[in-house]
């Protein structure tokens, strides 16, 4: 034969076509929206780093939440920013803290249609913006753990489905785990930042969630952004000590990760498609160099084929509204 008897362009004619043999979906359901929420302001006041966002007002967070859900997104990750902060994050573990509030509001918002998820990590509440306790300018891991604890029973307490502890501190899943067994919060599930790197991706957030460190970095505790066998190690560990879910943090950078991750992973698998991400798409399209939803479409695509079940995206409620 001159020819290969093979085509398989045949399958791609058409978009039908093209629909019924697709590979990877991107859905609402997949995606995880993040919130952030400030106490003690009265209206939204946008994050100028990541266009389409905002730091919340308890009213704005529930009008938002509202409107994402209206379009099939039905989970959501709360940050919260407290009025004051000190060296131990008390306000994380404070049941009448925001963090907590915010759980509250948006469980009476969105009642059991919506899975909150408590973002559990003590930057945004510290006053020198690190994840844990310092000592001698060091975050002591042991001593981080307890307070950890402490957040996971705060956050349960107030509605949440899942706690996320994202600090990266040795033991974390299972201190929060016995913690959350012992308070009879058995049925609140983990979703652990299992492999969490030290990347340049995270700029805008700290703008958002007012937590650049004073001093220092988190390299100390965060992943090495060159290793996958590490992060491998880590996700079985968290899956050890009780993890319900895995992440890797960032995503697109990371994408060998996830695919190592969710080829051994026994529990679901997520990524966050971190705000660096987020904002170098929304700027190359403000500048006419891309047509930026195709290209968030695209990413999303990618971390969903490298073996992602859910994908924490600051794009959830633009890119829903296509899907």
């Amino acid at each position: 034969m001159g020819f290969p008897a093979e085509r398989p362009r045949r399958l791609r004619r058409t978009a039908a076509l093209r629909d019924i043999v697709r590979e990877t979906d991107v859905l609402a359901r997949h995606l995880i929206a993040p919130l952030f929420v400030k106490e003690g302001i009265a209206s939204p006041e946008p994050i100028s780093s990541m266009p389409g966002h905002f730091q919340h007002s308890l009213e704005s967070l529930s009008k938002e939440a509202r409107e994402i859900s209206s379009r099939g997104v039905k989970a959501f990750i709360v940050f919260a920013i407290p009025r004051t902060k000190d060296a131990l994050g008390s306000a994380a573990y404070d049941p009448a803290g925001i963090s907590q509030i915010a759980l509250r509001t948006l469980r009476d918002e969105l009642g059991d249609e919506a899975v909150l998820i408590g973002d559990l990590c003590l930057c945004e509440y510290t006053d020198h913006g690190h994840c844990g306790v310092l000592r001698d300018g060091e975050v002591s891991n042991d001593a981080t753990l307890d307070l950890y604890a402490r957040t996971a029973v705060a956050q349960a307490g107030a509605g949440a489905d899942l706690v996320a502890p994202s600090g990266m501190m040795d033991g974390q899943v299972g201190a929060i785990r016995a913690a959350l067994d012992e308070a009879s919060h058995d049925a609140t599930a983990i979703m652990a930042y299992a492999a969490k790197f030290a990347s340049a991706h995270y700029g805008p957030f700290r703008e958002a969630a007012e937590c650049a460190p004073s001093g220092g970095d988190r390299s100390g505790y965060q992943m090495d952004p060159a290793n996958v066998r590490e992060s491998v190690r880590e996700a079985a560990l968290d899956v050890e000590e009780g993890a319900d879910i895995v992440m890797v943090k960032p995503a697109l950078p990371y994408l060998d990760v996830i695919r190592a991750i969710a080829e051994s992973s026994p529990v679901p698998v997520a990524a966050y498609n971190v705000s660096g991400e987020y904002a170098m798409v929304k700027a190359a399209a403000a500048n006419g160099w891309i047509d930026g939803e195709r290209v968030a479409l695209e990413h999303l695509t990618a971390i969903r084929r490298a073996g992602a079940d859910l994908v924490i995206t600051y794009f959830a409620k633009e890119i829903a509204e296509r899907l």
